[in-house]
């Protein structure tokens, strides 16, 4: 399931993670400037280098994405779920991974980059384009929905 964030990189083990951070964002789009600054203030103080704006960016996407294709019209968010979206970033030595979990079960799109009469449907290319890699698998369990990842390989101290 996560065979893509080991492309080319030492096995991924789980309780190798060296930083870690979440955080709940409410159903509405001022959500993606808050997912934004979270992303800043954790980036910064883990001094990602070079990554840092290509990381930022891509969380954008993400969660416009999942705000905007993930939650249901009308449906009021039930407390006892907790937050619709939410956001994790982690980070191990040589590579940072952006996840967003969202309620949906469906799968992301990617549209043709190329359609210049598309008002919207870039964000996966933009995502494509800045990330080593991407993907997304669902969730089982009491949440369900799916989880929408970017990883980032980061260059390592010498």
């Amino acid at each position: 399931m996560l065979e893509p964030l080991r492309q080319g990189l030492p096995p991924l083990d789980p309780a190798a993670v060296s930083n870690a951070a979440s955080c709940a964002l409410p159903a509405r789009y001022e959500a993606v400037g808050e997912a934004r600054r979270f992303t800043r203030r954790t980036l910064d103080q883990w001094d990602t280098g070079d990554r840092f704006d290509d990381a930022c960016l891509v969380v954008s996407e993400l969660v416009t994405n999942a705000l905007r294709h993930a939650l249901p019209a009308a449906a009021p968010q039930d407390p006892a779920q907790g937050p619709p979206v939410r956001l994790h970033l982690l980070r191990w030595t040589e590579r940072l991974v952006c996840a967003v979990r969202d309620p949906s079960q469906d799968s992301p799109v990617a549209r043709d980059p190329d359609d210049c009469s598309a008002e919207s449907g870039r964000g996966l290319f933009l995502v494509d384009s800045f990330s080593d890699s991407w993907g997304w698998h669902p969730l089982s369990g009491t949440f369900g929905g799916k989880v929408v990842w970017a990883l980032f390989r980061l260059r390592t101290s010498t």
